[in-house]
């Protein structure tokens, strides 16, 4: 059932707080490194990693790997359908949070 209801604009995959921490880390940025989504989320490199392959296969996340030196390095990047699905969950909880009880008081 679809109603008017702004929570359902809320999408599936981002109701996972870890996800949206994600992706809201991810939202300013052109790319960040692993390492620095993953300490900025507080989690670890296997939960990232998990969460990070969730998004790539829903199309939220683009993935790119490379080295620096010697070292391997990962990056992740929102893609456009991703920034257009977490602009669109973040209006639906602020709708949420700020819709007014309607009906008798």
């Amino acid at each position: 059932m679809t109603g008017s209801h702004p929570r359902h604009g809320l999408n599936e995959m981002l109701n996972h707080p870890v996800r949206l921490s994600i992706v809201a880390a991810l939202a300013d940025v052109a790319r960040a490194e692993f390492a620095l989504v993953r300490d900025a989320v507080e989690i670890t490199d296997p939960m990232l990693s998990k969460q990070v392959a969730l998004l790539e296969s829903a199309g939220y996340i683009g993935v790119d790997k490379g080295r620096v030196g010697r070292r391997a390095r990962t990056w992740l990047s929102l893609t456009e359908d991703g920034r257009a699905v977490y602009a669109k969950h973040v209006a639906a909880l602020e709708a949420i949070a700020g819709r007014p009880l309607e009906g008798p008081r």
